[in-house]
């Protein structure tokens, strides 16, 4: 970088025995992706919300009975070995949500492969980051539930999940100008956020495991992921037909998995995990199976397989304000809304304070802790996975599943709010970072900031 592209950052040179930073500015082929990511994901926050203000006031208008019939009707077939008679709504639970987990999968493999978790320095904060979100909230789910009802304490994990899409929606909503290494914290965050939960889910929400099953699906995992690294070779110049081929093995390991007693959307992060994320094709491909089966799943994830979970678990008839008031005062929902409210702003920001004492390092000089702290309430939001945590965590038919719906809905709305009243005031900040990110005085395509990046183009 130049004299003139370094005060143009008002950022010296570094010197020998200056402090390390965290949260720097990443390469400018991280920072076109995450861009490219966070623009599809508040589209699908939209979604969400509208989603879930229809379950709400289907819930609880005249439309409830039919609603509730809907949602509790029953598809499918049982022969007794091969059970797949579900209802309305656990279909887009298991069903639905292993598309969304799939991509989730996806990402996370791109990240510990080619993205900023490969380096375990770059990995160090939001790592310890997420599990300090994770940690925080279910210590005080399980404090506030010590003198709950003696099933409370299994929603431990509800609080522990942030939803990205929604809460990306909600920094569209409150300003777009955030700086870059930040928005890319809050997504490599809740990446490892979505790892932990998907760890969570495995191991602790698993029924009875039919270990047959799972034995029955590892040939046909074998398979899917021979075809998917094998996919140029065997498809050729129609290389994005592979998910002709894919698809069906995928069908087949998501039954396995939901008759084996694993939670069914597992199927769909260990699938991902068998797919390329890098593109070695020698016919001209420009881009890995993984970027072009995100680019084909993505829009029917974010537009209509969570909008449909989200409109048929969000629904839940509250019985007016007494109703809620009355949700509101339970330790389920007081722990849920305590753990996402306060527990992620403690735990995140608190973990990155202590990295930051105990390495010795300072935040890069372009952010500020009370931009953290910001981004620390929008991971707040926790609402699919913690929705979908509610679910396995009661009996379906125990009025707990409601008192922690309701609190995982009033969490996300307070979340949303503390994350805005503390966002908005920095937006003019943000807006100088942006002039400065987006400068690009000497017509090369690539912003100045990154003028020294050996990434020269997000393609490469």
């Amino acid at each position: 970088m130049n004299s003139k592209q370094a005060s143009d950052r008002d950022l010296p040179a570094p010197k020998p025995g200056t402090p390390k930073k965290i949260l720097e500015q990443g390469t400018f082929r991280e920072y076109s992706r995450v861009e490219q990511i966070l623009t599809k994901e508040s589209a699908g926050g939209v979604a969400l919300v509208i989603a879930t203000i229809l379950a709400l006031i289907c819930a609880n208008s005249p439309l409830s009975d039919l609603y509730f019939d809907v949602r509790d009707a029953h598809l499918g077939f049982d022969l007794g070995w091969l059970n797949l008679n579900l209802s309305i709504a656990h279909w887009a639970a298991d069903g639905l949500l292993a598309v969304f987990f799939f991509l989730v999968g996806l990402e996370l493999k791109h990240e510990f492969i080619r993205g900023d978790l490969r380096d375990p320095k770059l990995a160090l904060v939001p790592m310890l980051a997420a599990a300090g979100g994770v940690a925080v909230p279910a210590v005080i789910y399980t404090l506030v539930n010590l003198a709950g009802p003696e099933a409370s304490h299994h929603g431990w994990a509800i609080p522990a999940a942030t939803d990205i899409a929604f809460a990306v929606a909600v920094l569209t909503l409150i300003g777009s100008k955030l700086p870059a290494a930040l928005r890319t914290f809050l997504l490599t965050l809740a990446v490892v956020d979505d790892l932990i939960a998907i760890l969570i889910i495995a191991i602790f929400y698993a029924e009875e495991t039919n270990l047959l099953y799972l034995l029955a699906a590892l040939p046909v995992i074998a398979i899917y992921a021979l075809v998917a690294y094998k996919a140029e070779w065997l498809f050729k110049k129609h290389y994005s037909t592979a998910w002709i081929v894919l698809f069906p093995l995928a069908v087949i390991t998501w039954i396995l998995f939901y008759n084996s007693g694993v939670h069914a959307t597992i199927a769909g992060v260990v699938l991902a995990f068998c797919v390329p994320v890098h593109a070695r094709s020698a016919y001209g491909q420009q881009h890995s199976l993984a970027e072009t089966l995100e680019h084909r799943l993505r829009p029917f994830s974010t537009g209509v397989a969570v909008p449909v979970f989200a409109f048929f678990s969000a629904g839940v008839a509250v019985g007016g304000l007494s109703g809620l008031f009355d949700a509101w005062t339970t330790t389920v929902a007081l722990g849920v809304i305590l753990g996402l409210v306060c527990g992620k702003m403690i735990g995140i920001t608190g973990t990155t304070f202590l990295v930051t004492k105990l390495t010795k390092a300072n935040l890069d000089d372009e952010i500020k802790w009370i931009d953290l702290i910001g981004m620390s309430a929008i991971a707040g939001i926790g609402f699919t996975v913690s929705l979908l945590v509610a679910e396995l965590s009661f009996d379906p038919t125990s009025v707990l599943v409601e008192d922690a719906k309701i609190g995982v809905l009033t969490a996300s709305l307070l979340a949303a709010v503390v994350g805005a009243l503390i966002l908005l005031p920095r937006n003019n900040h943000y807006k100088k970072i942006a002039e400065l990110e987006s400068r690009d005085e000497n017509k090369d395509g690539i912003p100045d900031v990154f003028s020294d990046d050996t990434s020269r183009s997000p393609q490469q």
